[in-house]
C-alpha cells in the first residue's frame, strides 16, 4: 500500500524529494511555473512539519552532459521567491560536496540538486546511482507524476533504499482524479478529445467506450475519424496510417455504451497561417480548405453536453488555439468547464495534461477546474488503466 505524506512523522527528518521541474526556461529565467507551483504544498507541509527538504529533479533532455542551458539554477531561484526563503543549490547531484549539504540541512531549510539527466545514469535506473541519491535523505517522499511513466532512477532504482517512503500531495490528487474518479464515475460521463495525433489517443477511446456516456472528438485527430466515415475533409490534417483504426472505434462504438460525437462545422483557411477564414459544414469543406478549429454551431452543441455531465475529462484542444482565429473552441470549453466548476454544481471537471493543460493556463483558468494534470503522458498511461512504474514501486 502506498503511504501518503500526513502519514509520516517528519520532525527533524531529512526528505528527498523526487519533483518535477521539468518547466520551459528561456534566457535564464522560468516562463511557465506551474509545476513549481504545483509542489508547493507538498514542500510547505514538509518544512511546516520541522523537517529539512532536498529536492531532485531533471530539465529537459541533457542526454547524459553538463549543458548550462538545462541547470536547474533558474528554477531554484523562481522557487526561492515563491518561498520567500533561500535555498541552498548544488552543482552535482552526487558530488561529495552535494551529499555533505543534504547532512548538514536543518529543519525548514531547502536544498535543490543540479538536473538528475546530466548523468545518463539516471535515464538507466542505474543501481549506484540510485545508491548514491539515496544519500541525500532518510525518508523519500514522490511528487513527480510528470515522471510517473518512466523507469528511472530517482522514482524507481531509488526506492529500494528507503524504509519509509511514500506519495506526495500532487501524487495523490493525480491519483484521485485521473484513477478514483473513475473507478466509480459520477455520471453522465463525458470525454472530450481534440489535438493532432490519433495514435495518442488510441487505447484511452477504447478503454472509455464503455466508461464514458459520450466522447466528443475533435481537434485535428478528428478528420481522420470522418476520413474513415467517407466524408471529404479537404486539405485537413489526416494520419493515413490511422485511418483504419479510427474505423474500428466507429464499428465498436455502436456496440458499446459511449456515443461518439463529432463536430458538425469549422472553421477552415488555406492554410495555418492564413488569416482569411471561412465557417463550412462538417460535409461541405472544399478541396482547397482545412479545418482549423470547430465552429460555432460545434461549439453550442459540445456546450450542452458538458453542462448535462457531471464527469467531464478534457484532453487535447479542439483546434490551433495559439492563433487567435482559431482558438475559440478550445477557449470556449475552457470558459465552460469553469463555469460549472465555480457554480459548485457538483461535477467534475478534469484537464489532462501536456498541450490541454497549456492552453487552459494560456487563459489563467488552472486554478478554476477540479483538477488540471501535471503529466502528458503519464496522465494518458493512467487514464488508459495502465501500472505507473513510480507508484508500482512504491507499492
Amino acid at each position: 500500500m502506498i503511504k501518503p505524506l500526513h502519514t509520516f512523522y517528519l520532525k527533524n527528518k531529512r526528505i528527498l524529494m523526487r519533483v518535477d521541474f521539468n518547466v520551459p526556461i528561456n534566457n535564464g529565467r522560468v516562463v511557465d511555473d506551474f509545476r513549481i507551483q504545483s509542489t508547493l504544498p507538498t514542500i510547505q507541509y514538509c518544512l511546516e512539519q520541522g523537517a529539512g527538504v532536498v529536492l531532485m529533479s531533471h530539465l529537459g533532455r541533457p542526454n547524459g552532459k553538463v549543458d548550462a542551458d538545462l541547470s536547474l539554477m533558474p528554477v531554484g531561484e523562481t522557487l526561492s521567491d515563491m518561498l520567500e526563503m533561500p535555498i541552498k543549490f548544488s552543482d552535482d547531484c552526487i558530488s561529495e560536496d552535494a551529499r555533505d549539504t543534504s547532512l548538514g540541512i536543518s529543519a525548514g531549510e531547502v536544498h535543490l540538486l543540479e538536473n538528475l539527466r546530466f548523468h545518463n545514469e539516471e535515464t538507466q535506473n542505474d543501481p549506484y546511482f540510485s545508491m548514491l541519491l539515496a544519500k541525500h535523505g532518510e525518508i523519500y517522499i514522490n511528487d513527480a507524476f510528470g515522471t510517473a511513466h518512466r523507469v528511472h532512477a530517482s522514482n524507481v532504482g531509488i526506492v529500494d533504499h528507503f524504509k519509509q517512503k511514500g506519495i506526495g500531495f500532487l501524487m495523490e490528487k493525480e491519483l484521485k482524479y485521473l484513477k478514483e474518479s473513475f473507478d466509480r464515475p459520477r455520471r453522465p460521463v463525458t470525454l472530450i478529445l481534440g489535438g493532432a495525433k490519433i495514435g495518442t489517443k488510441i487505447s484511452l477511446i477504447q478503454r472509455f467506450l464503455n466508461k464514458a456516456d459520450t466522447i466528443i472528438i475533435s481537434g485535428g485527430m478528428v478528420f481522420t475519424f470522418l476520413k474513415a466515415k467517407g466524408e471529404e475533409v479537404g486539405k485537413s490534417l489526416i494520419d493515413e496510417n490511422g485511418v483504419a483504426i479510427a474505423s474500428q472505434i466507429i464499428k465498436e462504438a455502436k456496440n458499446q455504451k459511449a456515443k461518439l460525437v463529432f463536430p458538425s462545422d469549422f472553421i477552415c483557411a488555406k492554410n495555418i497561417e492564413s488569416e482569411s477564414i471561412k465557417i463550412y459544414s462538417r460535409r461541405k469543406i472544399p478541396k482547397t480548405m482545412m479545418g482549423l478549429d470547430i465552429g460555432p454551431r460545434s461549439i453550442e452543441r459540445f456546450r450542452k453536453i458538458i453542462s448535462s455531465s457531471n464527469t467531464i475529462l478534457w484532453n487535447g484542444p479542439m483546434g490551433v488555439y495559439e492563433k487567435d482565429c482559431f482558438s475559440k473552441g478550445t477557449s470556449s470549453i475552457a470558459e465552460k468547464l469553469v463555469e460549472l466548476t465555480e457554480a459548485d454544481a457538483g461535477q467534475i471537471t478534469i484537464v489532462g495534461g501536456g498541450d490541454t493543460a497549456a492552453a487552459i493556463r494560456s487563459y489563467g483558468y488552472q486554478r478554476n477546474v477540479s483538477h488540471v494534470s501535471t503529466g502528458g503522458g503519464a496522465s494518458l498511461e493512467l487514464l488508459c488503466g495502465e501500472s505507473l512504474p513510480a507508484f508500482t514501486a512504491l507499492g
